[in-house]
């Protein structure tokens, strides 16, 4: 539904290209931000007092939520040409490249590139990249950044240091039989192994994509993607085989396909599981949870010696300016402002979010510096060339759950996701000749 609106906003913008498409308003000396992150509103309406003070310019803070109240509010007001100065959008890159096409949102890229890149190089680069259109992408975007990243995430395993040290586990596993030869140790002492969030399918689709990447390298994966390399391949059965030999090691904890990620949140805040896998989201949580618990942070134990482990990262939230705003200049200058050293470690000692600007690590706790530094290693599907078709990634994130549960093989899965992806691959096909008929 959302996407229909925003096409007809493209239309629209495009035939009437002489005509706003938000009404015109006067320049003021105020800027109005709308956003969804209830864990950052005091923080932010912090900042934004003292930014009235040092420039006299007055920043509305206006917050919507949950995320989902927060989305329909945002197509509601670019369908009705009310957009804020400044806003988020909480969708898929697709979605980000229609309220492009549709002129609701600035280009950013002479800014960026400013006083030779000033504003570009402070922040990590594969926080950009998430906003970042290259030549040539499939949306038909103009080639730019659109879009000023506000803090970093990743997603990476965490572990108990005292449930280790009680097992006899001197330090965290780097390798898949070191992960397995640690959960038996935990076991012997009467300790549970890992948990996540599986219930919620992204969950499991990330920790798959990480070993996919690492048994296969990226460049094959978006092979499989567009249909070249079959999921029946040798290399997807490894990935697959991974999952059947954590329920057939014993890792999990029982009923990880049902738990959201809060509730695996609260089983290693509350010391019932040795290992975990979330995002840097995470230290601000189990900080509320159980202040007293000690954990570190390391990569997902590697299954392959042939490529690297990579894990899902790069821009945690991120801010779009108006592009018909009469305050698109002021707006500008708040987000160089709010992502600039000071604010930004400011927004990591209230928040525990990574903060988006480099020269802020210093300031940063330990365990946050813990995440930042695996930077370096993180993917994201907001930055692959291409993405699964919907249908074959839910018939392949289930798939992974009827393996943990043991109700399938790797084999059989494998078969099933494939079917699925032959079937929409021909579908594909009858659209794109219907289209040259």
């Amino acid at each position: 539904m959302k996407r229909l609106f925003l096409f007809g906003f493209a239309v629209f913008c495009s035939i009437f290209s002489g005509i706003s498409c938000s009404p015109a308003t006067p320049q003021t000396d105020r800027i109005v931000i709308w956003h969804w992150m209830t864990d950052r509103d005091k923080a932010f309406q912090a900042l934004a007092l003292q930014y009235e003070k040092e420039t006299g310019i007055k920043v509305i803070l206006e917050l919507y939520a949950p995320s989902d109240v927060y989305s329909q509010k945002i197509i509601a007001a670019a369908q009705a040409k009310i957009l804020p100065d400044i806003f988020g959008i909480l969708d898929e890159k697709s979605v980000v490249a229609d309220f492009i096409t549709s002129g609701f949102v600035a280009d950013l890229t002479a800014d960026f590139k400013a006083d030779d890149a000033a504003w570009e190089k402070v922040l990590f680069p594969k926080a950009l990249l998430v906003n970042r259109f290259d030549p040539d992408n499939p949306y038909g975007v103009k080639p730019g950044i659109y879009g000023v990243p506000i803090d970093i995430t990743n997603i990476q395993m965490i572990y108990n240091k005292n449930m280790l040290k009680k097992a006899g586990i001197l330090k965290p596993p780097a390798t898949m039989q070191e992960w397995f030869d640690a959960s038996s140790a935990l076991k012997r002492v009467g300790l549970s192994g890992f948990v996540s969030g599986w219930g919620e399918l992204w969950m499991a689709d990330c920790f798959a994509t990480n070993y996919a990447f690492n048994i296969m390298g990226e460049d094959k994966v978006m092979a499989t993607f567009r249909g070249e390399i079959p999921y029946t391949d040798p290399s997807w059965i490894k990935v697959f085989r991974i999952f059947s030999q954590m329920r057939e090691k014993d890792v999990l904890v029982p009923g990880i396909v049902t738990k959201s990620n809060k509730d695996a949140e609260q089983d290693f805040a509350l010391e019932r599981a040795a290992f975990a896998f979330n995002g840097s989201w995470c230290v601000n949580v189990y900080n509320d949870m159980n202040p007293k618990l000690e954990y570190g942070v390391m990569l997902p134990p590697s299954a392959s010696k042939e490529f690297p482990m990579k894990i899902w990262g790069g821009a945690g939230s991120s801010f779009f300016v108006n592009n018909v705003s009469p305050n698109k200049t002021k707006a500008i200058a708040f987000l160089k402002w709010l992502t600039a050293k000071e604010q930004q470690t400011f927004l990591a000692e209230k928040t525990q979010n990574l903060p988006v600007n480099q020269n802020s690590l210093a300031s940063i706790p330990p365990i946050l510096a813990e995440f930042s530094s695996s930077m370096e290693s993180t993917t994201h599907p907001a930055i692959w060339p291409l993405n699964e078709d919907a249908l074959v990634l839910e018939a392949f994130d289930r798939g992974l759950q009827s393996i943990i549960i043991g109700e399938k093989t790797p084999e059989k899965v494998a078969a099933e996701v494939q079917k699925v992806k032959l079937r929409q691959l021909e579908r594909q096909k009858r659209i794109k000749n219907d289209l040259y008929q």
